[in-house]
């Protein structure tokens, strides 16, 4: 069972659509929610723990880049347009869905973030302060998760799940020449979330599991 969010339903509404044809059977459901509302979160959060009777996990993969030709060059105005997407979205799904995936027993937050996190260029100094942060936020919520567990271990697990960039057949299709190099396929990152739940969550919790070359 499958519960996708975006802020616009167009876009929603096609994914769910081309994820119930690739999985007959599967239950895909799609909801128009605005995670730059903490209120929306919560109020999604709830809904969904009452209709499903749990929740087992939370893939956060909400995107946005804006970078410069130099460290110079950096205009603040990519800071202001990037932490809501990066760091906002992050606290307030983490924040709604903290206790429905203690209540699972075997939950997982898993935040999808970028090498450059912790190796940031001069050209994007922007966007790899707000996945950072992103990445400390998760990290945090992975601490209490391990304190909440006590000497039994965590019932739950955040992580970050490392990439360069994502690649999927359309981009390959559009560009035939490029390398790609580093890029993760959806389809690696698709198989890397859902090994996260063949481990125990001791294991998975506030680890950074790369995707990816570490540099």
């Amino acid at each position: 069972v499958v519960v996708a969010a975006d802020a616009d339903a167009a876009r929603l509404a096609g994914a769910v659509d081309a994820t119930r044809a690739a999985y007959p059977g599967a239950t895909v459901a799609g909801d128009t929610v605005d995670l730059l509302d903490p209120a929306a979160a919560r109020q999604w959060a709830d809904r969904i723990e009452q209709e499903f009777g749990r929740v087992d996990g939370l893939v956060h993969l909400v995107g946005g880049w804006r970078g410069s030709a130099g460290f110079a060059e950096t205009d603040l105005a990519d800071w202001d347009a990037l932490e809501p997407l990066l760091i906002r979205t992050v606290q307030h799904t983490s924040l709604a869905f903290e206790a429905p995936l203690r209540r699972s027993g075997n939950g997982r937050f898993l935040l999808v973030s970028a090498a450059g996190a912790g190796r940031p260029t001069a050209g994007n100094a922007a966007y790899a302060a707000a996945k950072a942060a992103a990445e400390a936020w998760t990290l945090a919520m992975a601490d209490g998760f391990r304190k909440d567990g006590g000497d039994a271990g965590p019932r739950a697990a955040a992580a970050v799940l490392v990439v360069k960039a994502l690649v999927h057949d359309a981009m390959r299709a559009e560009r035939p020449n490029a390398k790609f190099a580093g890029f993760t396929e959806v389809t690696d990152l698709a198989d890397a979330v859902a090994d996260t739940w063949n481990r125990p969550a001791a294991d998975v919790n506030g680890q950074r599991l790369w995707l990816t070359p570490q540099p």
